[in-house]
């Protein structure tokens, strides 16, 4: 029986160099939210005909994302490995925007909080929607699951 989704969500640690206490919270909503809902579904058939639950692990080698995808029991299904170029200018526009908004909530005015609150999502929106064009194919993914793997993927980009 099909069960299209995610039950576990690993960022690999050596990957990160360093995050603020803004990030660690967006890392742990994302994997909450993730973990509450989500459609993930590879496409390509597995011998046993496996179909979900997932286990995933994310991680970024030689500028490429690498989602290592487990089944429920832990044994490795398949890794998938996407190029992360079209990805960049995304990613550092959803940083700056972050580090503005962070600020904003700070010393901003409401009015102006919910300016570059709606900003950060437009550039969220369009990152999400890249991934999932990016993935086609190969995951069919939902768009609040895109969103949330971009996250997570913003958080493996940090260098402190």
């Amino acid at each position: 029986m099909a069960d299209p989704r995610i039950i576990d969500v690993e960022l690999d640690e050596r990957t990160i160099l360093w995050r603020s206490a803004d990030v660690e919270q967006e890392r742990r909503i994302a994997i909450f939210d993730l973990l509450e809902g989500n459609y993930f579904a590879p496409q390509r058939e597995h011998d046993d005909g496996y179909k979900g639950p997932y286990r995933i692990k994310l991680r970024v080698e030689e500028g490429r994302l690498a989602l290592d995808m487990f089944r429920e029991d832990h044994s490795h299904l398949e890794t998938l490995v996407l190029a992360l170029g079209r990805f960049q200018r995304p990613i550092r526009e959803y940083f700056a925007i972050c580090d503005s908004y962070y600020q904003a909530i700070r010393n901003a005015s409401p009015q102006q909080i919910e300016t570059i609150d709606m900003a950060r999502r437009g550039i969220h929106n369009d990152a999400a929607e890249l991934l999932k064009e990016r993935l086609s194919g190969k995951v069919e993914v939902d768009f609040d699951t895109a969103r949330r793997l971009f996250t997570l993927i913003c958080v493996l980009h940090i260098k402190g």
